[in-house]
């Protein structure tokens, strides 16, 4: 199997997406990635939104040096996974803004074919985890992409709430458990095989 190029992106207020992010990190090495890279998407919400609520303050202020991806992310990898948070059921503004740049990328069609996989979070089970994976995988099909859902593949996915489109946790402020953990590192790895074979 070719060992592909993995770029995981996540964007983050509060630092949920972050840690699903740096687990799907871990498991695209452990799966056998060429190269990893962890970015995240720059925050571009205004000071007064992010000063009404302490925890998406203090991680702003934390993680104000932390990589952000840019389009060269994008044309390097074979493989990318997002992490993204729920917005009234969509994608949120930060990660729809960077979207919003690769039309040029698009259109040269360097976006063909990458592997792409998703995961997200939301304030409660119901809050949109279903719905926003679905508006990012739309983004997915124009760009030609190949969508890795981790669906039923392993009994995991069930401990960890049976979402089929991609691992989704409620954002309550706690590390997600062990169930979550192992339901990314499941789907990372999928991706990641995937791709080695697309790309071998």
């Amino acid at each position: 199997m070719n060992k592909p190029k993995v770029a995981v992106i996540f964007y983050s207020a509060t630092g949920t997406n972050h840690q699903l992010a740096h687990w799907a990190m871990e498991a695209a090495k452990e799966a056998g990635a060429g190269e990893v890279r962890l970015k995240r998407v720059q925050e571009t919400a205004p000071q007064q939104a992010i000063d009404q609520n302490q925890d998406w303050k203090k991680y702003v202020e934390e993680h104000k040096d932390f990589p952000t991806v840019n389009l060269d992310d994008l044309q390097w990898a074979d493989a990318i996974i997002f992490s993204t948070p729920t917005r009234y059921g969509n994608l949120p503004s930060q990660l729809q803004a960077f979207f919003d740049t690769t039309g040029g990328l698009w259109s040269a069609g360097k976006l063909a074919n990458k592997v792409v996989s998703g995961m997200t979070s939301a304030a409660n089970p119901h809050g949109g985890q279903e719905t926003t994976l679905m508006s990012l995988y739309k983004t997915m099909i124009h760009w030609g992409a190949i969508i890795v859902p981790p669906g039923y593949t392993d009994p995991c996915l069930f401990e960890a709430g049976g979402n089929p489109y991609g691992a989704s946790v409620k954002a309550d402020g706690n590390t997600p458990g062990d169930n979550i953990k192992n339901a990314v590192k499941h789907q990372a790895k999928r991706t990641v095989e995937m791709a080695g074979k697309l790309n071998g």
